[in-house]
């Protein structure tokens, strides 16, 4: 598999949970530690590790430890391959729709007999 390919699927597989949804819409304003992205959520700390790990693997979220502090920030350019992706499907559904239009309005009352 292409490297962006594989890196499309892994982005995606890390934004299919909404757990980790919840996680990188918090990122999004801004860094935080472990323990504060784990506050809203009724689970163990190993668990939302692991849901970390996930988004990192995906590039989404870089971490860093200072000390016993691991803080986690987004990484915004690891969104833009998805939101190119989703873009090039949006933009061929638009054309397929203007064809669409366009032959409708060539023929109101539908393909002759």
């Amino acid at each position: 598999m292409p490297a962006p390919a594989a890196n499309l699927d892994l982005t995606f597989q890390a934004l299919a949970d909404p757990t980790r949804r919840a996680m990188v819409e918090r990122l999004g304003r801004g860094p935080a530690s472990v323990s504060e992205l784990a506050q809203p959520f009724a689970m163990s700390l190993p668990a939302v590790v692991q849901h970390l790990a996930v988004l990192e693997a995906s590039g989404l979220v870089r971490s860093e430890k200072v000390g016993r502090v691991r803080t986690c920030r987004m990484e915004p350019a690891a969104l833009s391959l998805a939101e190119q992706w989703i873009g090039q499907r949006h933009a061929d559904w638009e054309r397929r729709l203007d064809r669409l239009g366009d032959y409708l309005k060539q023929h109101p009352q539908g393909e002759p007999k």
